[in-house]
């Protein structure tokens, strides 16, 4: 007795299914870091919409100028560099992301991070820069703010004034908070800075480019609101007035 052909083309889309949800229960269970990154490298280069839109134009050439080119840069910049074919677009995926996940835990807030030279708390043009462009997302908003300083392990170095990398993390803080708020008009009522010092690297090991992304400072906006966070609750709610009930 013969077998329909759709029976075939059934049975590999279970198999597809199958190994689809194996791979969701795999991902459930991801501890490391580099894996976890490198995985989630790995599924955006293979299902990613922008390698999916530019299969649909025909030949090899790929026109700058084209109205698919154009969808793949929704969002935010896909390069830093627009006089070397960047988009001036804003783009889900580019040069500076916009988003910023803080792990383990469950809480996602839009921010960005700055990174530091061992050592140093000064901001340069290129950190006021990334945090000027970060201020069109966080200006005009009643979110808190928080501003959390880093260091790497190394000691400070004798006659810098600093006690130890507690005063180290605690400068860099203070210095992205005043520039928050002295330079980009944030309300200074937004703001949080609280300090981890060297106590919550962003990578351990011995690879020192990776290691230098441990003296950094964190910003990013919380789940809550200025107005949650001054007086009572019975306090808050005498500040508003009462609408009367209709006639």
């Amino acid at each position: 007795m013969g077998v329909p052909e759709w029976v075939v083309t059934f049975g590999d889309m279970m198999s597809l299914l199958l190994t689809f949800f194996i791979m969701l229960v795999s991902l459930s269970e991801v501890k490391q870091e580099e894996k976890y990154q490198a995985l989630v490298e790995s599924m955006k280069q293979q299902f990613g919409y922008a390698k999916a839109q530019e299969s649909l134009i025909p030949g090899d050439l790929r026109p700058r100028n084209s109205a698919l080119s154009k969808t793949a840069t929704m969002g935010r910049a896909k390069r830093l560099d627009t006089m070397q074919g960047g988009d001036k677009v804003q783009a889900p995926v580019g040069d500076h992301p916009r988003v910023v996940i803080v792990r383990p835990g469950t809480k996602t807030g839009i921010g960005t991070v700055i990174y530091f030279e061992e050592g140093t708390a000064d901001l340069t043009d290129e950190q006021r820069a990334v945090l000027s462009q970060q201020a069109d997302v966080m200006q005009g908003k009643s979110q808190k703010i928080e501003v959390r300083g880093h260091t790497s392990h190394k000691p400070v170095a004798s006659g810098s004034g600093l006690r130890d990398n507690w005063d180290l993390a605690y400068q860099r803080s203070r210095n992205v908070m005043q520039y928050l708020i002295e330079d980009l008009n944030i309300d200074a009522r937004r703001i949080r800075m609280s300090v981890a010092g060297p106590y919550e690297p962003a990578h351990i090991g011995t690879d020192e480019k990776k290691l230098r992304q441990n003296p950094r400072v964190e910003l990013y906006m919380l789940d809550e609101v200025i107005s949650d966070t001054v007086g009572t609750q019975e306090e808050q709610q005498e500040r508003f007035t009462p609408i009367p009930p209709a006639p």
